[in-house]
C-alpha cells in the first residue's frame, strides 16, 4: 500500500518547497499521534519542528478533535459578509483578552500570508482613508520573510526563495534588524507608512535572535514618527518565545499584530490579523470608498474558530506553560552541553535558544538555504525516527509542548549523533 501510494504521489502531486527533479521520496503517513508522525510501515518519528511550527500541542489532540466534530455538526461555513456566529466573536474576545496591546478588532483570514497582507493593507489604507497619500512606503529587516504571496515575498528579504519575481515585487526599504544603541533608519520618516517585523525571532530567514531592548528603541523611535507598528507573531504566537507573545517581551506595543499557525494547534488553517481602535477609527465613515475591501471565501470559518478556541483552553492551561517551561530549559542546558563538547569545536556555530525554539549552524563554509547538509541531516535524523528539516546548514529544533523530557532527549541524542 504505501509503495502504491508513493507511485500516485509522483504522479499527480506537487510538494512545497521540494525540488522536482532527483527529490526524496515522500514518507507515506498514516496517523499522527502526541509527538509522533506515524508511516504506513509503522515506523514513529518524532515531529521535531511541529510540522512547520504549527502543532503546538502534538497529532490528533483528542480535545481539539472533538470540539471540531461538536461544530461539525452545528455549523461548518457561512458567508461572513452579513453574518457572524458565536465561534468566532468568541474567539476574537478571547484573543483581544491576551494580546500583547490594546487591540480592539479582529479580521479573519485562513493563513499567516493573508494575515500579513491584511495587516500591510490595513495599514497602508489607513492613510489613505486619513487623506496623507504621501505615506505609502513600508520599512522591513533584512533577513525577514513574510510569506508567498506578492505582497508577503514584497516585504521579505530578496533571497533564493522569491528569486524568480525579484522584478514583480513592490518597493520595500529594508533595514538591519535592531541593535541597542544604534539607529536601523535614520530618515526621512515623513513617507513612512509603516514597519513589519518579526519580534525577537526571524523565522524561515534562518531563525536570527535579537533582544527584545533594541526592538524596543526601533518601535518607539517609529511610534514617536508617527508610524505605524506590525507584529508578524504567525510563528512567534502562541508559545513559541517562552511567553504567550513575543510582543510581551517590550513595552511598545504594536498597532496591528498578524496571527496563524499556532492559533489553531495546527488543526485548521485560520488567520487573524488584529488592531488598535486608531486603525480601525479610520474606517468608519460614510465615505463607502473608506471600506477595507478585503475577505476570503473561508473568513472566520466555524470549524476553524472551534479549533482555535479548543487550543486557546489547552494552551492556557498550567501544565501547557509547565511544558513550555521545562523546554525552553532543556534547550538551555543542550546548548551548553554542545559548546562544551570537543567533538564539535569548529563543526557548528552561533548556538541560541528562545523559550521552546533552538538554533544553531553548522560549520561548511557557506551559510544558506540551499546548503545541502540540511538534506544530509534530514535523511540520516530519519533513519533514527526523528524529523528534522534545517533551513540549510541551519538547524533548529521547534517541537510540541507536549513532548516529554525523554522524547526531547532523544532529539538531542540523535542531533549528537547525526553531527
Amino acid at each position: 500500500m504505501a509503495t502504491s501510494l508513493i507511485e500516485r504521489d509522483k504522479q499527480v502531486v506537487w510538494h512545497p518547497y521540494t525540488p522536482q527533479k532527483s527529490m526524496p521520496v515522500q514518507i507515506p503517513v498514516v496517523k499522527g499521534d502526541g509527538t509522533y508522525i506515524i508511516a504506513a510501515d509503522g515506523k514513529a518519528y518524532i515531529d521535531a519542528i511541529s510540522s512547520w511550527w504549527v502543532t503546538i500541542h502534538g497529532h490528533a489532540n483528542a480535545y481539539i478533535a472533538e470540539k471540531i466534530y461538536e461544530q461539525a455538526k452545528m455549523l461548518e461555513q457561512v458567508i461572513f459578509a452579513g453574518f457572524t456566529h458565536e465561534p468566532a466573536v468568541r474567539l476574537a474576545e478571547r484573543l483581544l483578552e491576551i494580546l500583547p496591546g490594546n487591540f480592539a478588532k479582529a479580521f479573519y483570514s485562513d493563513n499567516g500570508s493573508t494575515a500579513v497582507e491584511v495587516g500591510i493593507k490595513m495599514a497602508l489604507q489607513y492613510w489613505w482613508n486619513k487623506g496623507d497619500k504621501k505615506r505609502n512606503k513600508i520599512l522591513a529587516l533584512n533577513h525577514s520573510y513574510h510569506g508567498d504571496t506578492f505582497g508577503t515575498m514584497s516585504l521579505s528579504e530578496r533571497g533564493v526563495f522569491n528569486l524568480a519575481f525579484h522584478d514583480k515585487l513592490f518597493e520595500v526599504i529594508f533595514i538591519d534588524p535592531p541593535v541597542a544603541g544604534t539607529a536601523s533608519y535614520a530618515g526621512p520618516w515623513d513617507e513612512i507608512a509603516c514597519i513589519i517585523y518579526e519580534p525577537l525571532l526571524q523565522g524561515a530567514g534562518g531563525m536570527n535572535m535579537y533582544e527584545a531592548a533594541a526592538l524596543n528603541e526601533l518601535l518607539k523611535t517609529c511610534h514617536a514618527h508617527g508610524v505605524l507598528c506590525i507584529a508578524d507573531e504567525v510563528m512567534t504566537g502562541f508559545g513559541r518565545t517562552g511567553k504567550l507573545f513575543a510582543g510581551m517581551y517590550v513595552e511598545e506595543k504594536a498597532d496591528i499584530i498578524c496571527l496563524s499557525k499556532g492559533l489553531t494547534g495546527g488543526t485548521m488553517a485560520l488567520g487573524v490579523t488584529a488592531c488598535t481602535d486608531k486603525i480601525h477609527s479610520a474606517y468608519v465613515d460614510d465615505d463607502r470608498q473608506k471600506t477595507f475591501f478585503h475577505g476570503h471565501s473561508f473568513t472566520a470559518n466555524p470549524l476553524g474558530c472551534a479549533a482555535a478556541l479548543a487550543s486557546m483552553d489547552l494552551l492556557l492551561r498550567p501544565e501547557c506553560q509547565a511544558g513550555i517551561d521545562r523546554i525552553s530549559r532543556q534547550h538551555k542546558h543542550f546548548i551548553e552541553k554542545l559548546k562544551a563538547d570537543t567533538r564539535f569545536s569548529g563543526k557548528i556555530k552561533h548556538l541560541r535558544s528562545l523559550g521552546t525554539i533552538m538554533a544553531f549552524e553548522i560549520e561548511t563554509g557557506r551559510d544558506g538555504y540551499l546548503n545541502a547538509v540540511g538534506l544530509e541531516i534530514t535523511r540520516k535524523a530519519l533513519e533514527h525516527g526523528v524529523y528534522l528539516r534545517p533551513l540549510g546548514n541551519t538547524v533548529y529544533i521547534m517541537p510540541p509542548y507536549c513532548i516529554t523530557e525523554e522524547e526531547l532527549q532523544k532529539v538531542y541524542d540523535v542531533i549528537e549523533e547525526v553531527l
